[in-house]
């Protein structure tokens, strides 16, 4: 199947001329045209010639084409990694869902307290665990984004009834639990009284009718914001992932599952930011503003990783209810040892997701290069206008787009987690799992022989199309194949006649 091209499929719209890196070069190019412009007119409107020896240009541009090239694989590599990683998650949140689910049975006998716990005390157990699993991935987004705590729309939800403190008689915020101590602000104390209040639901009190914290940006002025902030609007309305959660009270507001940066003027005219940043020198004004989402340069400015220790006491839970199974004999070692296999495997995908985040390349490398790019470019015009008189202005230009964009591409993919149009998009792939979870936990367990002996089932098709209640129900040639070797001899003929059959059928003639 031929692949669709992205540049010609579709409408261009403001988003997806805001995906390329066009917006992020194209001041450098317009400088380095400039610098082309200059030299083409004053080498030729004047007597003084500012073309050079071109000797040196065949060298460094192919050095320095095999450097930018190893810049944007290795970015590109880091970016294969994490979405690897990110199926990862998936395979093994959906292994443990089918463990739990499948494995753990439903009628046991509670050993501690000496009496037998229902199905439906069984059922509310598992469910829970795997909701876990589904917080799982939630944490580890908001980890990558850099977003701490645990009070978010689609990770709350999940985990609002793990302990808060270290004993149930303890009151005080220096027993808290790491998972909860780590998300306090010291603006929103929390309320002890919380679990015996619990709100009655109402008729309005309906997922539709829910309040939630809103998700459109704050107001502003800029018709660019506006322009976000109606297009968020209408997008929240159609869709709210966070109405399939558990609706629970919270002490403090729970901040949106999705909290992008603001998309404002600068973004799309980087270069303005640097005359900014000159007014507020003059000015002397010169504070950090908290939210800019570029430097005084028009570069992105990536979020800093935080520290984060939710995916990790996740995992601490679910290995807990792990040593629960085995010490009460639950489920089987081999079970046992797999459930206990994909939790570490669960550690291991969070380790390697925190090393791409916060392992870029050295500050070293990449300034050197990028300052080694643009002498290159400087120095172009001068080097090529013997050969290319006012075609060194057009082919400036576009050395410098080829160039840039590269590097810039590089830079812009190499950490794949955040809010970028280019970066994978972890909202997605967590609703994903989500879904999949709701699937395994739909899953009614019922015994085979309720859907194997059944009308609809032809086992042994296409040799023999008699369905399975057809077979067990008459008197076959096969009898009964467990104690009768002619009944096992029929079926093996039937076996070998089917393989046949499928095999001419399925071959097709050339």
């Amino acid at each position: 199947m031929v692949a669709y091209n992205p540049v010609l499929r579709g409408k261009w719209t403001i988003k997806k001329f805001n995906a390329t890196v066009i917006n992020d070069i194209w001041p450098e190019v317009l400088f380095f045209s400039a610098v082309a412009t200059m030299v083409t007119f004053v080498s030729i409107k004047t007597p003084h010639s500012l073309a050079i020896s071109p000797q040196l240009l065949t060298v460094l541009g192919t050095v320095l084409g095999l450097v930018i090239s190893f810049r944007t694989s290795t970015a590109y590599e880091r970016y294969q990694d994490g979405r690897k990683m990110w199926a990862n998650i998936s395979i093994v949140s959906r292994n443990l869902a089918q463990m739990i689910w499948i494995h753990v049975p439903n009628e046991r006998l509670d050993k501690q307290q000496n009496k037998v716990q229902t199905t439906l005390e069984s059922v509310i157990e598992k469910k829970t665990m795997i909701n876990l699993v589904q917080a799982f991935s939630v944490a580890i987004k908001h980890f990558l984004r850099g977003e701490n705590g645990v009070y978010y729309q689609d990770l709350y939800p999940l985990i609002c009834f793990l302990p808060r403190f270290a004993s149930t008689t303890a009151t005080g915020t220096g027993e808290m639990l790491p998972l909860w101590q780590a998300s306090e602000d010291g603006e929103h104390p929390y309320d002890h009284n919380v679990h015996s209040t619990i709100p009655e639901p109402s008729d309005d009190d309906t997922p539709e009718s829910k309040d939630r914290p809103s998700l459109s940006p704050a107001p502003s002025s800029s018709w660019l914001q506006s322009i976000g902030k109606r297009s968020t609007k209408s997008k929240t309305k159609a869709f709210d992932p966070e109405k399939a959660l558990a609706s629970v009270h919270s002490h403090r507001p729970l901040k949106p599952a999705r909290n992008p940066p603001k998309v404002t003027l600068y973004d799309y005219i980087p270069i303005l930011l640097f005359f900014k940043w000159i007014g507020k020198m003059f000015s002397r004004r010169i504070d950090s503003v908290r939210g800019a989402t570029r430097n005084a340069l028009g570069r992105k400015i990536k979020p800093q990783l935080q520290e984060s220790n939710v995916p990790l006491e996740i995992t601490i839970f679910l290995s807990s209810y792990s040593a629960f199974l085995m010490r009460n004999g639950l489920i089987q070692p081999a079970i046992a040892a797999s459930i206990t296999a994909n939790i570490g495997m669960l550690q291991d995908t969070m380790n390697n997701l925190g090393r791409i985040a916060t392992t870029p390349l050295p500050f070293a490398y990449q300034a050197h290069l990028r300052m080694s790019l643009w002498i290159y470019l400087f120095l172009l015009p001068f080097q090529v206008f013997d050969s290319f008189k006012y075609l060194t202005i057009p082919a400036t230009a576009f050395a410098s787009f080829l160039l840039l964009g590269f590097l810039e591409i590089g830079s812009e993919i190499e950490n794949p987690f955040n809010y970028d149009l280019n970066d994978l998009d972890l909202d997605s792939f967590c609703l994903a799992i989500q879904r999949e979870l709701q699937e395994i936990t739909a899953h009614p367990l019922p015994d085979p022989a309720s859907f194997i002996f059944t009308p609809w089932n032809q086992p042994f098709a296409p040799g023999d199309r008699r369905t399975a209640a057809e077979l067990v129900r008459g008197q076959s040639e096969y009898g009964h194949a467990e104690n009768d070797e002619n009944g096992m001899a029929s079926i093996k003929q039937t076996l070998l006649r089917s393989w046949r059959h499928t095999d001419d059928l399925t071959r097709e003639a050339r």
